[in-house]
């Protein structure tokens, strides 16, 4: 009798727990993982070539004598099989399908069909649903319908000539071939361009989503960036002889971190949505910081929280631009709305664009304008008049979310707050 000791059952104990945690492991990787979408060789014509056996029956006739005239025999049977390899080959890519060759092959095929069926019949009137199948394969759309009804009445014509009451069995088969094989491939045909545009829309999307990031990012880093540089410049000037002033930038430098942080979170995630009140605070903050005066006037009625958004975005950039370059002593801010559109002026008094900077022309400018443009909007962005630069953005306003929120008709907001 043979004895386990304690020692052995904790490890036969510890070797099954980790074999029953890596099975697990396992069935959940099989089960969660999204496999490929394995779409195989799209089809061809040797899909169609064993239905030629169908055939068999005229060869088999051919081969022990029973056929007159064998040597005619043979050369429309090498015929009839080489045209119906050619038809049925070409029909599965769209430009042969509707090439003119194509369409006399298939012509040449019927002379060849109606042709044996009428000089010998019995057997050879199978090759009537072979010309059905290859039929169905080439023609397509509105003249599917009219074309297999003409060739089942003509099998029917044909065989009822040769066999009388079969020709029912001969026309049916021979509409029943075309119009299967003509759903069969057309279904095949819509099932991978279905897929190819479901995989085209998720390359786009993909696309798309990665855009926004890097919209968002861009935007983001380089608006916070600055910010955070002037203040700290601020910081450092202010602290030989003003220890508490340079205290508060310092603070102002802690609180712009951390909502970053946060703003940065929420544009990974999608779901960022700026208040322009609180990106105007922020400009007036930031302009200040960097010795800057600004004004901002606001005229109009309410707006939606996705054109705020985006007038927002519109500030951060214009503000990012003027602390960098601009050289700017004063900033004016101008917002006027109507019932349709919402127009935002940002200008400045400074030098204008530097050349080489990222003002006028620059990756944030172009990003905004592709976003304004996607909305029905605009952006224009260039010198003023006399100095300085200007960046106009206009957007069409959704009425409908401002009657969601109960505001009459008429109704004005004025602000002006002067630094």
């Amino acid at each position: 009798m043979v004895r386990i000791g304690p020692m052995a059952l904790i490890r036969a104990s510890r070797i099954s727990r980790k074999y029953r945690a890596y099975r697990t492991r396992r069935v959940t990787c099989r089960t969660d993982a999204t496999l490929p979408e394995r779409l195989g060789p799209p089809p061809s014509g040797f899909a169609l070539l064993p239905w030629l056996l169908m055939g068999m029956g005229a060869f088999s006739n051919l081969f022990q004598g029973r056929t007159p005239n064998p040597l005619i025999g043979s050369v429309g049977l090498f015929a009839f099989n080489s045209l119906y390899i050619y038809v049925t080959f070409r029909a599965f890519v769209k430009e042969k399908r509707e090439a003119r060759s194509t369409r006399v092959a298939l012509v040449l095929l019927g002379v060849v069909t109606c042709s044996l069926a009428i000089g010998y019949g019995g057997s050879w009137l199978l090759f009537f649903p072979l010309l059905g199948l290859a039929t169905g394969a080439v023609v397509r759309g509105r003249w599917l319908g009219r074309t297999c009804f003409a060739l089942s009445v003509l099998a029917g014509v044909v065989a009822g000539v040769r066999d009388g009451w079969g020709a029912v069995n001969v026309a049916y088969g021979t509409f029943l071939s075309t119009m299967v094989t003509a759903a069969i491939l057309s279904l095949s045909e819509a099932v991978r361009e279905l897929r190819a545009a479901r995989e085209e829309l998720a390359r786009r999307a993909v696309e798309k989503e990665r855009l926004r990031f890097s919209r968002d990012l861009h935007d983001l880093l380089g608006h916070t960036l600055s910010v955070i540089v002037v203040k700290s410049e601020a910081a450092r000037r202010l602290a030989p002889r003003d220890l508490d002033a340079a205290l508060l930038q310092v603070r102002d430098i802690e609180s712009v971190g951390r909502q970053a942080l946060t703003e940065i979170r929420e544009a990974v995630t999608g779901y960022r949505e700026g208040s322009l009140t609180t990106e105007l605070d922020r400009a007036q903050s930031a302009l200040t910081a960097a010795g800057v005066t600004s004004s901002v006037r606001m005229s109009g009625p309410p707006l939606s929280p996705q054109t705020e958004t985006l007038l927002g975005w519109v500030v951060r950039e214009a503000v990012t631009n003027v602390v960098r370059h601009s050289g700017a002593a004063h900033c004016a801010i101008g917002l006027t709305g109507t019932k349709e559109r919402v127009r935002l002026v940002f200008s400045d008094d400074g030098t204008g664009p530097v050349p080489g900077s990222a003002s006028g022309s620059g990756t944030g400018l172009k990003g905004l304008t592709e976003r304004l443009a996607a909305a029905g909007g605009s952006l224009e962005a260039g010198p003023g008049a006399r100095d300085g630069f200007v960046v106009r953005a206009e957007l069409p306003v959704d009425w409908a979310d401002l009657m969601g929120r109960d505001v009459l008709e008429g109704d004005v907001v004025e602000q002006h707050r002067d630094r």
